[in-house]
C-alpha cells in the first residue's frame, strides 16, 4: 500500500486591517483637533476666527464682490442679542459671538441640508460647540433662555442677510425668519475676509476681558 505523503501548506495570509481613515485637522496655529473627541485643549480662537472668516454663508449665493463670512455674521448676532435684551451679560454677549464657532471645522451647512444629515451630524455638532464652550471660559451647554435669545438674534441676521444679499422677498424673509426686532436696522455689507477677521477677533477680546476670561494664564495649564 503506497504511503501517503505530507504535502507542506503555504499559510494564508490574514487580511491586513485597512488604515483607519485620519480623525483629526490640523490648524494654522499648529493645534491637531480631533474631530470625533474634540479637546478644549487644542481650540484656539485665532483658529476660529481665521476659518469663520473664510466660511460664506448662504453657500456664497450672495450679491457682491465677497462673500458673506460667518465670522461677520457672528458679530451681527452678538450686536443684535445686546439689542434685543439690554444689559446683556457680557459671558452671554461672547457665547452669542461664539453661537457659530463650530463651524470653523464643519463648514456652514444650510438648515434643510442639516436636517437630510439627521441626528449624527447633530451630535457632532454639539460636542465641537460644548468644548468650544469650556475652552472660553462658558459652560458646555448654554442655558435655554440665552440660547433661546441667540437663535433670535441669529433668525434676524438671516433676515437682512436674505433680504439685501442672498435674492430672498420680503416677504419670503419674514415667512422663513420673521420680524427683526423692533429699532434695530442693519446695511448689509460683506467684508474682505481679513478685515472680518481681524473684526472678530477684536471683538472676542473685548468681550473676554469684559466677562473676566483670562485665556493667557489659563490655557493649556494641564500640559
Amino acid at each position: 500500500m503506497p504511503r501517503l505523503r505530507s504535502v507542506a501548506r503555504t499559510p494564508t495570509p490574514k487580511p491586513r486591517k485597512p488604515a483607519e481613515p485620519r480623525a483629526w485637522q490640523r490648524m494654522l496655529s499648529g493645534r491637531r483637533l480631533d474631530l470625533l473627541d474634540p479637546s478644549p485643549l487644542d481650540i484656539e480662537i485665532e483658529d476660529i476666527a481665521h476659518g469663520l472668516a473664510r466660511v460664506a454663508r448662504w453657500n456664497g449665493q450672495t450679491k457682491g464682490d465677497h462673500a458673506f463670512s460667518v465670522a461677520q455674521h457672528s458679530v451681527v448676532v452678538e450686536e443684535i442679542a445686546a439689542h434685543i435684551r439690554p444689559g446683556l451679560a457680557a459671558r452671554w454677549r461672547l457665547a452669542a459671538l461664539l453661537h457659530d464657532a463650530s463651524e470653523y471645522v464643519i463648514g456652514d451647512m444650510i438648515s434643510p441640508f442639516k436636517a437630510a444629515l439627521g441626528l449624527d451630524y447633530r451630535t457632532f455638532e454639539e460636542r465641537l460647540a460644548s468644548a468650544i464652550h469650556v475652552r472660553f471660559g462658558l459652560p458646555a451647554r448654554i442655558p435655554s433662555e440665552v440660547k433661546a435669545l441667540i437663535k433670535a438674534a441669529d433668525r434676524a441676521c438671516a433676515f437682512f442677510e436674505a433680504t439685501q444679499i442672498a435674492g430672498f422677498r420680503h416677504q419670503e424673509s419674514l415667512e422663513l425668519f420673521g420680524a427683526p426686532p423692533k429699532g434695530y436696522t442693519l446695511a448689509v455689507e460683506p467684508m474682505p475676509a481679513a478685515v472680518a477677521q481681524a473684526r472678530y477677533l477684536d471683538r472676542y477680546h473685548l468681550l473676554a476681558e469684559s466677562a473676566g476670561y483670562a485665556p493667557a494664564a489659563q490655557a493649556f495649564a494641564t500640559e
